[in-house]
């Protein structure tokens, strides 16, 4: 893939701009760049089905020249700490960079105190800068990435209380014997409620579609 397929400096300055001047309009500028790219590149970075399912392959020892698949995912979570430690520069913000893998993701999170714009309202500002991270990872692997990026504890947090509501809901599949369906969820959001009825024994799905796709939890 030509280094000209996918334009890192004018990416990062326009995301910076709106960054600095109102965080409101970040994620529907980072939609427009992940779509142009998307265009130009012939290629979907963005694996919403296995966001939702989280589909874990079998362990890849690697072969030969090719690192396995936890290298593979500790080079992503570099290449995407690396990007986004430069983004942070760019935009005269402080926040320290962990890496980790998880399952069968990279998982890279932001600490810093003052980072709620880098959030948004509902985290739709960290949903676009996943999305724009993983086109960053995607330019200089080649391979699409499912890498997970949190900032201040947001997704942590909402992991535990999308826990609680799931628990809720397959309390009442079992008492009442019936269906109970949630209200719509992101695709992270409808993967955590999903391996928490695959861990109860019950059986999920999602059903309608974006941005109104919601689960529904079945009796065994």
């Amino acid at each position: 893939m030509s280094d000209d397929t996918l334009p890192t400096e004018t990416v990062e300055t326009d995301t910076t701009d709106e960054l600095l001047d109102d965080t409101d309009d970040l994620a529907e500028a980072v939609d427009e760049t992940v779509d142009e790219t998307v265009d130009e590149t012939g290629d979907e970075t963005v694996d919403e089905t296995g966001d939702e399912t989280g589909d874990e392959g079998g362990e890849d020892q690697g072969s030969g020249d090719r690192p396995s698949r936890v290298e593979r995912l500790e080079l992503e979570g570099e290449i995407a700490a690396d990007y986004l430690e430069e983004l942070l520069d760019i935009a005269d913000l402080d926040g320290d960079l962990d890496m980790d893998v998880e399952g069968d993701r990279a998982a890279v999170s932001i600490v810093g105190a003052e980072l709620s714009q880098l959030v948004g309202a509902g985290g739709e500002v960290l949903d676009a800068l996943q999305e724009l991270t993983r086109l960053a990872v995607y330019r200089e692997t080649g391979e699409r990435s499912r890498l997970m990026l949190d900032i201040s504890g947001y997704r942590a947090d909402k992991r535990a209380s999308l826990v609680t509501v799931a628990q809720e809901a397959i309390a009442r599949v079992r008492e009442t014997g019936g269906p109970v369906s949630l209200e719509p969820m992101s695709a992270f959001e409808r993967k955590v409620v999903h391996d928490e009825v695959k861990a109860a024994g019950l059986i999920s799905e999602s059903e309608g579609m974006d941005p109104r796709r919601y689960v529904v939890i079945q009796p065994e």
